[in-house]
């Protein structure tokens, strides 16, 4: 422990002051922190103060001052300066992020070595480990001393290993089951997945966030006198299973009686009381209330007031269990923005954010503009994480700043597949694409196919704001050569180089009308073997033909994910008309997909395809633009592009009338809690395609059940299905096992 002293009770004017025992520090840092100088009268009062200043810099170990006459001597012994922090044994923390940490309250590199210092950093490292678990975990620390009064501090750390939980209860239930409210819980005692969601590993946080789920369950179906007792965590003695116990007082049922409106609704009453989801006569909900009032805010922020104030006040009839609410407004003064002030974007320019802005500066503050220009951000795709938020403007009421602040993610991607059949058919394909290319948002993408019957090599790219009005422009260049889905052999093959332009016009937030023209070759190489119709269009048409199809289109789209739809709906209608060259055909397609939440983790997908397709001017049907259905995409459980008509010698002919209809019940994977990146699923699957001639009947559809899997994992996005076949005929060439994957780069 450090001390001083202090010599000379007789004052005296000083003529000089000396410094000993420096060895880093300089002597003007001393002298500044001395409150006395040359030329003062020295008195033991200031001779204390300047060793209480000299300590508080922390800079040194010992402080002393001696007098000789009129010289006043300083002694000081400097503490140790740290040379190095490590950390050895660290698994579960990133040692970066530690040694980081560390340095922001002054124990780091260069720093001066604190031992009240070094021991609380050591006791909050043990705190952080007992926070995820680890209770068996010791942290020792070693100062090893160096030449120049230099020390390194090593934490040397033993984890263990983390405490499991080995019981779960909830103790005092009575209105709904155990099992479900534990299945509430994001804890969990050990099952067969849990290596993966580390479910069974204790963390007193997470049992907080699962305490305050549970009582959410309760407050949302009406039981406001719901409260939890206790909780018990009791450990084992040797520290690595946990029993825990949670005890609970379910109360009463309350139902709503009725409620008012009180304060300043700018005049609208009846549209903010639309808002208001508790009805009276209905169980109490705090979920339904605080979206209620949630509502109201937004309503409020529509109007420009982005700081209204909504109070909900409750008043409880505990004898006949029912519950009055009055909701007081105050919507505050109008607000606009002055400002939009965008950060986190290293790589994707400003213009390509802003141009996504419905709010804009110097116009009145609206909620809805807002949030969908911040979600019209999000669905770039550039970004892992946008966030939106108002800030005030120092020295004015009535203008905020708004802070756009966004998290880039690799906007890279190459994806591999590989596809499996029960006709012993492997096949692999490639892409590479870049959606946001030297930050422009711009997309540009290379996909190579090697299936054995399907080989393809295509180049786009895609300018999302050709003109400034928000339309867009796809070019595309491709050469494809396809092959029989047949056991029968190579006996036809055709070859498509071909390359379009498509422009895609916004009409409203969600509605996209595209429109466009490509010139495509098809070349048809015949050998024994092949099927008639293509021998017959060769005899007629030639070996080459060529066709200058006019594309237009619409596509709606209101899912809440692209890559995990869980809400929402999804349509597109498309037509190809060829009416020049020596194809002449139209067809024309048309696909709907709906999702709908069962809850907050299960939710039905549909999906439905209608395509037909016509020769026009007298001519026939090309057979190259044959509609296919089975396989990915429309009906698993069958060989790719097998379903329909087939010749003599079983090549599938494709048809010109298609129809496709699926249905999906997707969950989160047995074990895996609310994990959304790993979720499974049941699929029924159905559809036929039919020749130009042929009526549509729907006994010909045939069907498939399966499960699928689809994981976010580390490396990418994977999927795996397996499908059964369940309404087939004789000759139906089956797919039973497929898998995909995807990484970023």
């Amino acid at each position: 422990m450090a001390c001083a002293q202090a010599y000379a009770a007789d004052t005296f004017v000083i003529k000089d002051i000396r410094v000993d025992g420096l060895q880093r520090t300089e002597p003007g840092t001393v002298f500044n922190y001395l409150p006395f100088r040359i030329g003062d009268r020295y008195t033991p009062e200031l001779g204390a103060a300047a060793i209480r200043a000299l300590f508080a810099t922390g800079l040194f170990k010992n402080v002393s001052i001696r007098t000789t006459g009129d010289v006043v001597t300083v002694v000081v012994e400097e503490r140790p300066v740290i040379a190095n922090v490590d950390f050895v044994g660290t698994k579960e923390f990133e040692k970066k992020n530690l040694v980081a940490a560390l340095k922001q309250v002054g124990l780091g590199d260069a720093q001066p070595y604190d031992q009240a210092l070094v021991e609380r950093a050591e006791q909050e490292l043990k705190q952080q480990y007992l926070a995820k678990g680890y209770y068996a975990a010791k942290v020792t620390t070693t100062v090893t001393p160096l030449s120049r009064n230099r020390v390194d501090v090593t934490f040397n750390v033993d984890e263990g290993a983390v405490a499991k939980i080995r019981s779960l209860r909830v103790v005092g239930n009575h209105v709904f089951r155990e099992g479900t409210l534990l299945d509430l819980f994001s804890l969990s005692t050990p099952g067969w997945l849990t290596w993966y969601t580390k479910a069974d590993q204790y963390s007193r946080a997470k049992l907080n966030a699962d305490l305050e789920t549970l009582r959410s369950y309760y407050l949302d179906r009406g039981y406001l006198d719901f409260r939890i007792e206790s909780t018990q965590v009791a450990l084992s003695p040797d520290k690595t299973s946990i029993a825990i116990t949670v005890n609970v007082h379910e109360g009463q049922k309350y139902v709503v009686s009725g409620y008012k409106l009180e304060g300043n609704y700018l005049g609208l009453e009846d549209q903010f009381r639309a808002l208001v989801e508790l009805k009276p006569g209905e169980t109490y909900s705090a979920q339904k209330l605080n979206d209620s009032v949630k509502a109201m805010v937004n309503k409020f922020g529509v109007y420009g007031y982005a700081f209204a104030r909504v109070q909900p006040t409750p008043t409880i009839d505990r004898k006949t269990h029912e519950v009055f609410f009055t909701i007081d407004a105050d919507p505050g003064r109008r607000i606009y923005v002055r400002h939009i002030n965008i950060g986190g974007n290293t790589r994707t320019s400003d213009k390509v954010i802003r141009r996504e802005f419905r709010q804009f500066e110097d116009a009145w503050y609206d909620a809805d503009r807002i949030k969908l220009s911040r979600d019209r951000v999000g669905r770039l795709g550039f970004f892992e994480d946008v966030q939106m938020s108002p800030e005030e403007v120092p020295g004015t009421s009535d203008e905020v700043d708004l802070n756009m602040q966004v998290k880039e993610k690799p906007t890279g991607m190459l994806g591999l597949g590989v596809g499996f059949s029960s006709a012993d058919r492997l096949s692999f394909n490639a892409s590479i694409s870049q959606d946001n290319v030297f930050g422009s948002g711009n997309n540009l993408s290379l996909s190579l196919d090697t299936s054995s019957y399907y080989r393809t090599i295509a180049v786009s790219s895609t300018n999302p704001y050709f003109t400034q009005d928000g339309i867009s422009r796809t070019i595309s260049v491709y050469y494809r050569t396809i092959r029989p889905y047949t056991t029968q052999g190579n006996n036809y093959k055709i070859v498509t180089p071909g390359m379009s332009v498509q422009f895609g016009v916004p009409f409203t937030e969600l509605d996209r009308v595209f429109f466009g023209i490509g010139v495509e070759q098809y070349t048809l190489d015949l050998a024994a073997g092949a099927p008639a119709a293509y021998i017959s269009y060769v005899n007629e048409f030639g070996k080459t033909s060529t066709g200058y199809p006019l594309t237009i289109g619409w596509q709606r789209d209101s899912r809440n994910s692209a890559l995990v739809p869980t809400d929402g709906r999804y349509q597109r209608l498309s037509a190809d008309y060829s009416p020049f060259g020596s194809l002449r055909y139209a067809r024309i397609n048309y696909q709907y997909q709906q999702f709908v939440p069962l809850s907050n983790l299960t939710d039905l997908a549909f999906n439905g395809i209608i395509g037909y397709a016509h020769g026009l001017n007298g001519q026939p049907l090309p057979v190259f633009k044959y509609l296919y259905a089975g396989g990915i995409g429309s009906v698993r459980g069958f060989q790719q592009a097998s379903l329909g008509p087939h010749d003599a010698q079983g090549n599938a002919l494709g048809g010109a009338k298609l129809l496709v209809g699926d249905i999906e019940y997707q969950f989160p994977f047995p074990g895996s809690g609310a994990d959304k990146s790993l979720r499974m699923s049941t699929f029924l699957d159905s559809g036929y395609v039919w020749g130009e001639t042929q009526p549509v009947h729907l006994a010909d559809m045939r069907a498939a059940v399966g499960i699928g899997v689809s994981w976010i994992s580390p490396i990418g996005p994977l999927k795996f299905s397996i499908a059964k076949p369940i309404r087939t005929r004789p000759g139906d060439q089956t797919q039973t096992f497929q898998f995909t994957v995807g990484t970023a780069f």
